[in-house]
């Protein structure tokens, strides 16, 4: 007995078996999944029960592991995080804009983008010796004590280490080198994901390339481009290979430039300024450490801490999403 197309009922049958069974493979490698991550956190929360409270959040570290908080982690990872967004949007965008809507299909173009995809899979630890060489040391082409640039600002000055060191410019330059390609790409497939006829609508009503680009490429592609922006966001947020790599302090008793809150600012200017330039620590460095230590208290700390940093990191993902959502939703087309 066969069907209408030719197909043999037994060998449907056996197609639709088949399916079942790579469905339920499927399923159970997510449910898998699943599982596995719930059995961490939970235990992870389990660790750091009781140890999570005001005093660890708002506390500098400590050899105590009653009295250790994450204060400077988290004012290092604000300060890399700043400045590796202020670094790498700019230059992400303007590199996928100019990939998608100027640049012709050249060699040239087509050896970028091989090489684009290529770095996005790269170890982080490969751009951790990059930023060791390149910001941290300079090459060594400023001797082995160094420089340093004043440069005089009225009331205050602004001190730049030549080279760089082992400061906050350094990690985010480093992390900049990490996620830039991952932004490029994202920005690129939204870009890509306008339809045609709006730019040739807007060329068609006398605008400029560049103003079709600024008031209705770019507008439409936000939403796609903030994912991008935030995910890698994220994903340099939890890294700690680079940072360890580039000389990141795992014991740091003060926020970088010492300003740990507004009136620091109000009372020194020119910490502002100096900040990038001073030691640091970061949020996956200070677990790194404590989980090194000797003592048991410290496992108990270092839980705490995985699950501050995994807050962070769901609450950016979440932004990431409702920024995508919202900005789809005023799409008018």
């Amino acid at each position: 007995m066969s069907l209408g197309f030719d197909i043999p009922a037994d060998d449907l049958a056996k197609r639709h078996r088949k399916e079942r069974v790579f469905e339920w493979i499927c399923l159970s490698a997510l449910w898998a999944g699943v599982v596995i991550l719930g059995i961490l956190v939970l235990g992870t929360t389990y660790q750091a029960w009781g140890w999570l409270d005001w005093q660890f959040l708002t506390s500098w570290d400590s050899r105590k592991p009653a009295e250790a908080g994450l204060l400077a982690p988290l004012w290092g990872s604000f300060w890399i995080l700043t400045l590796t967004a202020l670094f790498t949007i700019p230059v992400g965008l303007g590199a996928a804009v100019y990939l998608e809507e100027y640049s012709s299909d050249t060699w040239m173009r087509r050896i970028i983008q091989v090489n684009l995809s290529n770095l996005a899979g790269v170890p982080s630890i490969v751009y951790g010796i990059l930023g060791m060489t390149v910001f941290v040391r300079a090459f060594g082409i400023f001797g082995s004590e160094g420089k340093k640039l004043v440069i005089e600002l009225g009331i205050t000055q602004w001190t730049i280490p030549l080279p760089f060191g082992r400061c906050v410019v350094s990690g985010a330059l480093t992390l900049t080198l990490l996620v830039l390609p991952t932004v490029i790409v994202a920005a690129q497939e939204a870009l890509r994901g306008i339809p045609a006829s709006i730019r040739h609508a807007s060329l068609a009503l006398g605008a400029t390339k560049w103003q079709t680009i600024r008031h209705q490429v770019i507008p439409a592609a936000l939403p796609g481009i903030l994912t991008g922006v935030i995910l890698a966001m994220s994903r340099a947020m939890g890294e700690a290979a680079p940072l360890i790599l580039i000389g990141a302090l795992t014991y740091v008793a003060f926020a970088p430039g010492r300003i740990d809150s507004l009136d620091d600012v109000f009372k020194d200017p020119g910490a502002i300024l100096n900040a990038p330039f001073d030691t640091f620590s970061a949020l996956p460095i200070q677990v790194f450490s404590w989980i090194s230590r000797p003592k048991a208290g410290f496992q108990h700390v270092s839980a705490a801490g995985i699950i501050v940093l995994l807050v962070v990191l769901i609450t950016m993902n979440s932004v990431a999403i409702y920024a995508r959502q919202r900005f789809r939703t005023k799409l008018k087309w």
